[in-house]
């Protein structure tokens, strides 16, 4: 075993710069935890946010004490000089989004059914001073509809009605429907990393141990050795499925401790079969650019361009639903999109049964016919090198 424990003591020298990507994914892991236990603290908590508001009334009449008094569940005031300089200054800097002013003998020109105007000035396009529009709106417009249907109402009475009206609310139950919970969203994201860091290491390692294989002084040495190519190529294949399985086995434990209370889920038994998969296909994908690299300065380029450039298309650093319809297009022809695709079906799974598991089934034979194509390309390339 010779062959073997060669190629074993080559990876063990490039242990720090394979370390530096699971050290990666445990920094990675670690965020997206403390992430996950304060959404979960957060969970089914509503706060409504308050705006900024200048309110400016010529007047103080009952009518806009109930106006003032509504607006104070959605707006903070902020007291400003009545002065056009200080006002705009306030809306540059941010100090207020919305100033509302209320101009003399506005009550009593409501009440009388007369055609009136607040003036306002906003932030434009400010969801904010749109939300304002609405609350103002929506009190005045009830006023009115108070004031049609009833005959010789006094503003008091008629602040008492609307205040009466707006104080009504709903109660909303917030279920969980078909969403995932979040201990399978969290492994779902896990195991979606998990491809970057696990792609990353196996192509750092196979392509030390492919462009060592490929020195011709040492394809020299083997030659008059009394190994055969047989032995040599069975003892050189068992490292790579070695360093292959150690470094999956690696990252599915790190997985599984930042995921422990849903390691009896059904849902992680098939992320670790996808893992298993992938993995497969990252060592073939490996393999292939072992056999193409010449240098070894260019492994680390290469190997962050490949990564880096899958991750980003196939979903693992952005969300596939924030991808276009043309990115994705591309990324069905790369194994990491189906990885991550059979990681989102998945999560999403309630029941597991053959026909809700199909998706992942294909997903996972696509990535094997990835990891063969891979293969295939990589013996024709190594091929080609040794007749060079």
């Amino acid at each position: 075993m010779q062959v073997f424990k060669l190629c074993l003591k080559i990876l063990k020298k490039n242990i720090p710069a394979l370390s530096i990507y699971v050290i990666i994914f445990i920094g990675v892991a670690v965020i997206m935890t403390f992430a996950f236990v304060t959404e979960q603290a957060n969970d089914y908590v509503f706060t409504r946010s308050k705006s900024n508001l200048a309110f400016l009334s010529a007047e103080n009449t009952p009518l806009i004490a109930g106006l003032k008094a509504e607006l104070g569940k959605v707006a903070n005031f902020v007291k400003l000089p009545d002065e056009k300089e200080a006002l705009q200054d306030a809306l540059f800097f941010r100090t207020v989004s919305y100033i509302l002013r209320v101009p003399t003998g506005f009550s009593e020109k409501f009440m009388q059914g007369g055609q009136v105007r607040l003036e306002k000035i906003s932030v434009p396009g400010s969801y904010s001073s749109a939300y304002l529009d609405l609350s103002i709106d929506q009190y005045f417009n009830l006023a009115r509809l108070y004031l049609l249907q009833a005959e010789n109402l006094s503003q008091e009475e008629l602040v008492k009605h609307v205040a009466a009206a707006l104080a009504a609310g709903a109660e909303v139950e917030l279920l969980a429907g078909s969403a995932a919970p979040d201990t399978i969203l969290s492994t779902n994201l896990y195991f979606n990393y998990l491809a970057y860091s696990l792609l990353s290491v196996t192509i750092l390692g196979m392509s030390t141990l492919m462009l060592t294989y490929h020195n011709q002084d040492l394809q020299k040495r083997n030659a008059c050795s009394p190994l055969t190519p047989a032995s040599f190529n069975r003892q050189f294949g068992l490292a790579v499925l070695a360093f292959t399985g150690m470094a999956w086995l690696l990252m599915v434990t790190l997985c599984l401790l930042f995921t422990g209370k849903n390691i009896y889920n059904p849902s992680t038994v098939f992320f670790l079969i996808n893992s298993l998969a992938f993995a497969v296909c990252s060592a073939c994908l490996s393999f292939l650019i072992g056999n193409l690299v010449t240098n070894v300065k260019a492994i680390p380029a290469i190997s962050n361009v490949v990564t880096l450039g899958l991750s980003f298309l196939s979903g693992i650093f952005v969300p596939v639903e924030l991808l276009g319809s043309s990115v994705l297009k591309i990324a069905g022809f790369t194994p990491t999109y189906w990885f991550v695709a059979a990681n989102n079906h998945l999560a999403g799974l309630k029941q597991f049964n053959s026909a809700t598991l199909q998706p992942v089934f294909s997903a996972m034979l696509l990535q094997i016919a990835f990891a063969l194509a891979f293969f295939a390309i990589a013996l024709v390339a190594a091929k080609k090198r040794r007749l060079q």
